[in-house]
């Protein structure tokens, strides 16, 4: 049934800011327009790494996110480095999804930079690819932030769509282009497979998602479990998911990982990547305003073998330096020395802010009510002077309690 109401014309926009950090820094900044931006941890030290470069930095020079920043300042020595500015990229994301309500109220937000529009029957007077260019265009005039746009049936083909022409593309995916344009693309660009997966579907003699749509179904399903059958029908072109306007709210965890260039086994440079994760996730999460008590480890080694960890602590988190505290302290408990592929961070059962407040006895009320401003002071001073400006405040808060816990055992 829902392959048939599907084949009656759903038009799903997915909406994609390009290099959305650099972007933000550029439209602050227009007179760097031309020139190679980064954005980084920390640009005053070599263990800084790219968060995100703008399409002159990639193209013209290699450049890469996750990249070291030292081996970016080597290839180009004129590289512009910006550090990190969360409230402004939340502003931007704010402002951005603000524009893409007025096409139509049926919009989810995936991320910070990237979202779902379900236009069908919203404008029957205009072309689903005039509207495109004209969200396109609106928002690199009003925002100065480019976006790359998927036009398709449902949302794992808009994803993909999406993804085929950056920056400022804008792609068609219809169901009859699936054999020609999908299918001879390797498993490994399939929006949803990992490294882990495709290392799986390999294994099954699958390299191709052509080759994952003709697979057998029932295979799929004993390898994967339900997940195996998921994958069969994106291969084909089948995602019956609505565009929910409310999903972001249904997340029980909000997480972020990322894949190394190079297998690394130094552990200060393992520890700069996991503090940019933990400040991406502290990002998302305070951009929906909710909090967490676990954290959330994953240490993907280079033989793909994969272990997760998590810490539960008492009082609520959201912040970026919060969460680096604890997967700093899972990893370095947990980590075996050996060359790491992967690593992730996750705030998992995230719930509302204002229910933390609930869940508070009366002396914790009391602490939490008197930290309030001191922690409006500290977002502030991020703001103005960037994340690392009270690190060292942190580093001895850290060390403090792992005193006063080590005092209690």
């Amino acid at each position: 049934m829902q392959t048939e109401r599907e084949s009656h014309g759903r038009i799903i926009f997915h909406v994609d800011a390009n290099s959305f950090f650099a972007s933000c820094e550029i439209a602050r900044d227009p007179s760097l327009q031309k020139k190679p931006v980064v954005v980084a941890g920390d640009p005053k030290e070599r263990k800084g790494i790219v968060l995100a470069a703008s399409y002159v930095a990639k193209q013209q020079f290699g450049i890469y996110t996750t990249m070291p920043l030292w081996e970016a300042k080597k290839r180009c020595p004129s590289l512009v480095v910006r550090p990190p500015d969360f409230p402004l990229y939340r502003e931007m994301s704010r402002r951005l999804f603000q524009w893409l309500e007025r096409f139509s109220p049926v919009l989810e937000r995936a991320s910070i930079d990237e979202g779902y529009l379900d236009v069908t029957g919203r404008m029957p007077t205009v072309h689903p690819l005039a509207l495109a260019r004209h969200i396109q265009q609106e928002l690199l005039e009003r925002l100065s932030i480019p976006v790359s746009i998927g036009i398709a049936p449902n949302k794992f083909l808009a994803k993909m769509a999406s993804d085929r022409k950056k920056p400022l593309g804008i792609t068609v995916l219809r169901k009859r282009d699936i054999p020609s344009v999908l299918w001879p693309l390797p498993v490994e660009q399939m929006h949803g497979v990992g490294d882990k997966t495709a290392k799986k579907l390999h294994a099954l003699g699958l390299h191709t998602i052509g080759d994952l749509a003709k697979a057998d179904r029932e295979r799929l399903r004993q390898t994967f479990g339900i997940y195996g059958s998921r994958l069969y029908e994106r291969a084909n072109g089948i995602d019956p998911r609505p565009v929910d306007p409310t999903a972001a709210e249904k997340r029980k965890s909000i997480g972020h990982s990322t894949t190394l260039p190079y297998d690394i086994e130094e552990e200060q440079k393992l520890l700069a990547v996991l503090r940019q994760l933990a400040e991406s996730v502290g990002a998302r999460m305070n951009e929906k305003r909710v909090a967490s008590r676990t954290v959330q480890l994953t240490i993907r080694y280079h033989d793909f073998h994969t272990i997760t960890r998590s810490q539960t602590g008492i009082e609520p988190l959201s912040d970026g330096e919060e969460i680096f505290s604890y997967a700093a302290r899972l990893f370095q408990k947990h980590w075996d020395g050996r060359p790491v592929r992967l690593l992730g961070v996750a705030a998992l059962h995230v719930f509302d802010r204002a229910r933390a407040v609930k869940q508070l006895d009366l002396f914790q009320y009391e602490e939490e009510a008197k930290m309030e401003p001191l922690w409006k002071a500290v977002e502030q001073l991020r703001a103005k002077f960037g994340a690392r400006a009270l690190q060292m405040g942190v580093e001895l808060l850290s060390s403090d309690r792992q005193t006063k816990e080590g005092e209690e055992r």
